[in-house]
């Protein structure tokens, strides 16, 4: 079962899809996450790329994030992120953007949208952590000042730069890699 780890939903219990093949965030790994974000975390704009059952971004709503853009495709993750939220009473901040994370990027764009956080966490082993940076740089998308961090496999290597991105920070827990981002 996936918990939210603090805030006004501390302790509370995540709905997942059944049988579903995602890799939700580990609770260290996010709880490392959350503590790095603290101080830019309340009342920001918070963008969760491939949210798969939304457990990052509702983290994010119980500590204090303004709202929450979910996009994910998977029908069966969409569900559970609106049952999550429905359950948790956090309907208020959030918009799910059931959508292909690549046609997200350009919708949200085109829709001037402008977000404090990006987080982007593709499943493992796939290769799509540089793709999606590579789309969400200069596409506006990041407020100035603001920050993206991809979730990945150790084995995933990002290059200190990606087009007008660069790499400020890593963290490494176990078997996941934390790439922070800002545009430089």
């Amino acid at each position: 079962m996936i918990r939210v780890i603090a805030g006004v939903c501390k302790g509370r219990l995540l709905k997942t899809p059944p049988n579903w093949p995602g890799r939700p965030t580990a609770d260290r790994v996010k709880e490392a996450l959350f503590n790095i974000l603290s101080p830019v975390l309340p009342g920001s704009k918070f963008l969760d790329l491939f949210a798969g059952s939304g457990n990052v971004g509702i983290e994010a709503l119980s500590r204090g994030a303004e709202s929450v853009f979910f996009v994910e495709q998977d029908r069966r993750a969409v569900k559970a992120i609106f049952e999550n939220l429905s359950a948790l009473s956090l309907k208020n901040g959030a918009r799910v953007l059931p959508a292909d994370v690549f046609a997200a990027i350009k919708r949200l764009a085109r829709a001037g949208e402008c977000f404090d956080l990006i987080f982007l966490d593709p499943p493992y082993e796939r290769h799509l952590e540089r793709p999606a940076l590579e789309k969400i740089a200069g596409s506006g998308l990041l407020k100035p000042g603001g920050i993206i961090i991809a979730e990945s496999s150790k084995r995933e290597v990002l290059p200190s730069r990606i087009d007008s991105l660069v790499l400020v920070r890593q963290e490494k827990y176990g078997d996941t890699m934390l790439t922070f981002f800002r545009e430089g």
